[in-house]
């Protein structure tokens, strides 16, 4: 049974709501109890305009990546995402794999480690929380070295619970 990291966001609607709905479903695929990360407003990138919330799940399951990114996606759409947006705009959940275990994986579809996590300080600091010992598969770097090299942004860890 492999450890998944789960990065998630969300900026539209009752955002709170969305990632308690989003827990649950992840709860619901896991095969033990997830463990969540604090929930981080910040600051929109891309052609998004809404503040985000952004947080960090570590699931466990026997599912394939394939099959695991599929259940991600069919849950997008039960939620109400629109598939079909401009990368980077204002969405009601978004569910991405940052890391598999020690798992490689770049295919067509699918890309474990997720290619621009160590990017994202949105993604790093609540990562950091669930996996302090994180190491990228594939550079060998630590977390901590990940969280100095990336890019600022205006990011702030909420009193929310989810």
């Amino acid at each position: 049974m492999d450890s998944v990291a789960i990065g998630i966001g969300t900026n539209l609607g009752n955002k709170t709501q969305n990632l308690i709905e989003a827990g649950t479903f992840l709860q619901s695929i896991s095969e033990r109890h997830i463990v969540k990360a604090s929930i981080y407003e910040t600051e929109p990138i891309g052609i998004a305009d809404q503040p985000f919330y952004n947080t960090a799940a570590l699931i466990y399951t026997n599912d394939t990546p394939e099959v695991l990114f599929n259940k991600l996606k069919d849950f997008e759409k039960k939620l109400g995402r629109i598939m079909d947006a401009p990368r980077w705009s204002n969405r009601l959940i978004d569910l991405d794999i940052i890391g598999m275990g020690k798992l490689i994986l770049h295919s067509t579809t699918l890309d474990i480690p997720h290619r621009r996590y160590s990017e994202r300080l949105f993604v790093l600091q609540p990562l950091q929380e669930i996996c302090p010992k994180w190491v990228d598969p594939e550079t060998g770097e630590h977390i901590s070295q990940l969280l100095l090299k990336a890019p600022k942004m205006s990011i702030s860890k909420t009193a929310l619970k989810w």
